[in-house]
Formats: structure tokens, C-alpha cells, sequence
């Protein structure tokens, strides 16, 4: 069956392909796309995507991926991974922060003997220093160290 995406090493990806799976300490993940792209090369071993999933045990689907992702995205994306979008904001500025650590040294509502985090996050609410926020934003502001 005729392949929609080929792939053709050059001999310094070669180059970089066996160093990788030379190396001592590399994520397996990395490992796993060197050996499926060394194999897939059309001017080296060229092997099947069958036979490379089974060689290798993964799926053929994901010797596909490798594939079109070396053809579309290039070499070193397909290597080392697309890096991380997940960003992110602060949900407090620090006049918020300031405002609740202030709140929680001070004397809890009648009727509780101590805040909780459940409390303090419903209180601010009410006091309307922000609109939302959920007890663990308050607990990751509580928890700050130096």
C-alpha cells in the first residue's frame, strides 16, 4: 500500500536518532519515536507499519502519527514532543491575597470556632473581595512559604 506520508532521513537526523538511542537516561517516549523513525526511513530499512508496531509493540496508528507528524510538523517536534500550552494565570493579585490573609488571621463568623477553607472561600465572596474562587485557590494562597 502506497504511504500518504514518507519519510526520509537525512544522514545527520540518522546521526541524531542513534546518539539518542545510544544515551543512557532518555524518556521512553523519545526512544520509542527514534527506533519507529529510524525503521520507517524509505532510503534505510523502510519496514511496514505493521511490522514496526509489532516490533516495537505499539500501535500502528501511532507509527502513523509519527509519521505525518515528522512530514508535517518537522523533525525536531517529532522528536522531542510539542512542548506544553498549559498556562496558567494567578486568580489573585496581591491586594486580594493580602485581603484574605487578613480575613483568615482575624475571628471566624459567629457560630464556627475555626475558618475552614470552604468558609473563607464563601466569605470573601460575600465580602466581595472577588467574585469567585474555589477553597484550593485559597489553600495554594495560604500555603505560600518565603
Amino acid at each position: 500500500m502506497q504511504k500518504k506520508y514518507v519519510i526520509r532521513l537525512t544522514d545527520a537526523e540518522r546521526e541524531i536518532l542513534n546518539r539518542v538511542l545510544k544515551q543512557k537516561w532518555v524518556a521512553a517516549q523519545k526512544v520509542r519515536r527514534a527506533q519507529v523513525l529510524l525503521k520507517a526511513d524509505a532510503d534505510g530499512p523502510n519496514w511496514t507499519d505493521a511490522r514496526i508496531a509489532e516490533a516495537f509493540d505499539c500501535r500502528t496508528q501511532t507509527v502513523e502519527n509519527i509519521r505525518e507528524r515528522l512530514v508535517t510538523e518537522g523533525f525536531e517536534t517529532t522528536l522531542e514532543g510539542k512542548p506544553k500550552q498549559r498556562v496558567r494565570g494567578k486568580v489573585l493579585d496581591g491586594k486580594q491575597e493580602a485581603k484574605i490573609i487578613a480575613l483568615r488571621l482575624g475571628r471566624p463568623p459567629k457560630g464556627f470556632s475555626n475558618w475552614t477553607l470552604r468558609l473563607l472561600a464563601e466569605q470573601t465572596v460575600t465580602l466581595e473581595i472577588v467574585e469567585s474562587v474555589s477553597h484550593e485557590t485559597l489553600r495554594g494562597t495560604l500555603k505560600k512559604t518565603g
